[in-house]
């Protein structure tokens, strides 16, 4: 996918041809998947029953199209985003090596309590990892257009008191690369400081549900916010407790050429490997 394709989803370009193909393949898989368990007559408790199982408010079940489609979305819609944003707080860590000392003295402590084990509880006390990925992601939102098509007029009145007229049926844009970078809500927002989000600052709350959007916001929001941070969390806690890193390359860059925003180029670190001692 390319910027482009938001405005021309359907422009005969080399892109949009492999897309095409692919998601034909795809189809292919999935719908042998589907009619297998439909075959066999049993019930899973997973998420392709929950697909296949689900209905309409008028009563109409999911057609084998809309499982498929539901099913390419679940398994796209992390995995670039995931990645990018768990390249994104390593480097940051690595060249901010404050707070990269602050990740690997909370997995100390962390381990003192459990040892090595590592479960979704465990992860969940990591506050320190948890603002250095929410930093990261503020600053480099994989996503850097949400849009939303209007379902009634309305209107919007910027802060300087300027009306915009929204009819009914167009489609609104926001851009979380631009949202999460305002002055006014977020002090010095171009630089990266993970204890904006600490209890007493909680830059993230100034104004209100929507001031930090990296995630989206509202009934549509990402349904994957929790894991994804369960995710990066999981994968920083194993390289801080087994490996020692030095950023070798140059500082990375977005590459705006993508439809998901990630990283031109590569990032190169260098690393031993060593195991996180904890003192008694």
């Amino acid at each position: 996918m390319q910027p482009i394709s938001v405005i021309f989803p359907y422009l005969p370009i080399p892109a949009h041809r492999r897309r095409d193909q692919a998601r034909t393949r795809l189809a292919e898989i999935f719908a042998t998947i589907i009619k297998s368990r439909k075959a066999s007559g049993q019930s899973e408790e997973d998420m392709l029953q929950c697909f296949i199982d689900s209905k309409y408010k008028n009563g109409r079940q999911t057609t084998e199209s809309e499982v498929t489609g539901l099913l390419i979305a679940a398994l796209f819609a992390g995995q670039h985003t995931s990645s990018i944003t768990s390249t994104w707080t390593g480097a940051y860590l690595l060249k901010f090596q404050q707070y990269f000392a602050e990740a690997v003295e909370e997995q100390k402590e962390v381990m003192k309590r459990h040892g090595d084990k590592i479960d979704h509880d465990i992860l969940a006390e990591m506050d320190v990892l948890y603002r250095c990925i929410k930093e990261a992601l503020r600053l480099h939102p994989p996503l850097i257009m949400l849009l939303r098509q209007s379902h009634s007029d309305f209107s919007v009145t910027t802060r300087e008191g300027k009306e915009f007229d929204i009819p009914k049926g167009h489609i609104v844009a926001t851009s979380p690369a631009f949202a999460n970078r305002l002055p006014h809500i977020f002090k010095n927002p171009d630089s990266y400081d993970p204890d904006r989000f600490a209890a007493g600052r909680e830059e993230d709350k100034v104004a209100g549900a929507f001031s930090y959007i990296s995630f989206g916001g509202g009934r549509h929001g990402c349904l994957g916010e929790p894991f994804a941070y369960l995710q990066i969390k999981a994968i920083w806690t194993h390289l801080l407790r087994n490996f020692e890193f030095e950023l070798v390359s140059p500082f990375p860059e977005n590459d705006w050429n993508a439809m998901v925003v990630g990283i031109k180029g590569e990032v190169m670190v260098s690393y031993k490997r060593r195991k996180l001692v904890v003192d008694n």
